[in-house]
């Protein structure tokens, strides 16, 4: 855009965009200040949904009526779309996770069409069971006695509930140890220590620190050494997925990192223009602050230099803090805070319990002396 904001769109085969799913991600960037990530989600699921409708001879509008069939395209389609034909022994190309997240952009994609009188209204009765307020508290309906419906997803298939996939303490341990540089050190221990989300480390500025264990100086009631998590638009592409800013508590580890992080960071005299806390200090253009792509490619090469047998994305150091959280007794509301999540059942993962604190829970329940006696008899 002119002002030098991003979105994600979708083209067809001409390279022409498709005007109303445009329209859709650009208020779905702009209107309702979601991530130019989310976008680039949205776009490639509704992407999927055009592409099939083009080739089975459907038009988008009414292809609701086929949700199903769309479903079990998803599912045996491979991504160069070949034409396929499900059978017995057929192989999913596609989980059930990444169908179900293409069902919610299509569903986004699909509402907005029937407001906007681009699809005919019977389409929200196809993706969505609707479901007036009569049958619900009278505390649940409408104030002044008129009638508003709540909507559950037609379509959406049942995930296998899966431990959250965390890197390993030893793994972070071994990453940080093949960390090069101080400022590599850094980015380490803010997503696995502080957990922040890629983007929200390489957006931080200098001026988001606040570590002083008294910050009204810096005009912050926050006690304690900190650090600020604020939305903003970053010239690195650089954006913090929570509309509201966050307070996030780092340790000794942190604050020892950063500290050593300065020194080298003023070793770069093109570092001093800018206020962003990561910059680049080996690489050109010097001193512009790293894109959280940048810290994809960090990983990756620590994962090699470090020799682990896996690959360990960032976000599973995220993972890691708040898997940690949780082993150390911290309460939902605690976590939540901590990771900046909108809802409580985003957090809601990190409360599954591992073996060993399962066996200590049964450890803590106290055994009556009767029942000792009575089994050593």
């Amino acid at each position: 855009m002119p002002s030098g904001s991003r979105y994600w769109t979708v083209i067809d085969d001409g390279l022409n965009v498709e005007p109303v799913a445009d329209r859709f991600l650009r208020e779905l960037r702009f209107g309702r200040d979601r991530a130019e990530s989310t976008t680039k989600a949205y776009a490639g699921g509704i992407a999927l949904f055009l592409r099939w409708c083009v080739r089975t001879g459907r038009d988008w509008t009414t292809a609701a009526a086929d949700m199903g069939l769309f479903m079990i395209w998803l599912k045996y389609t491979p991504v160069d779309g070949g034409q396929v034909v499900p059978g017995p022994g057929s192989k999913p190309v596609r989980g059930d996770g990444r169908i179900n997240r293409v069902l919610v952009a299509v569903r986004g994609f699909l509402s907005f069409a029937v407001v906007n009188k681009e699809a005919p209204q019977w389409v929200l009765g196809a993706i969505y069971e609707l479901a007036d307020t009569r049958d619900l508290p009278l505390e649940a309906q409408s104030e002044d006695g008129g009638l508003f419906y709540r909507m559950r997803a037609r379509h959406h298939l049942q995930e296998p509930e899966t431990a959250v996939d965390r890197a390993s303490d030893e793994e972070i341990v071994a990453l940080f140890a093949a960390c090069l540089s101080a400022r590599d050190r850094l980015i380490v221990l803010l997503l696995s220590r502080a957990g922040l989300r890629r983007s929200e480390a390489a957006g931080l500025r200098r001026s988001d620190l606040h570590l002083l264990p008294d910050n009204r100086s810096l005009s912050c009631d926050v006690e304690g050494a900190h650090v600020h998590v604020i939305r903003r638009e970053n010239v690195n592409g650089a954006w913090a997925k929570s509309r509201h800013s966050r307070a996030v508590p780092v340790d000794f580890l942190v604050i020892q990192a950063i500290d050593q992080y300065l020194v080298e960071r003023q070793q770069c005299a093109a570092a001093a223009r800018s206020d962003f806390l990561l910059v680049n200090l080996f690489r050109s253009p010097l001193g512009n602050p790293i894109p959280p792509d940048a810290i994809n490619e960090l990983f990756e090469a620590l994962c090699v230099r470090a020799g682990l047998g896996r690959a360990v994305a960032p976000h599973m150091c995220r993972h890691a803090f708040g898997s940690n959280l949780a082993d150390s007794g911290a309460l939902l509301d605690e976590i939540q805070r901590l990771l900046g999540h909108a809802n409580v059942s985003s957090s809601q993962p990190y409360l599954h319990p591992s073996a060993s604190r399962l066996r200590a829970a049964v450890d803590r329940v106290p055994t009556p002396r009767a029942l000792i006696e009575g089994v050593s008899q």
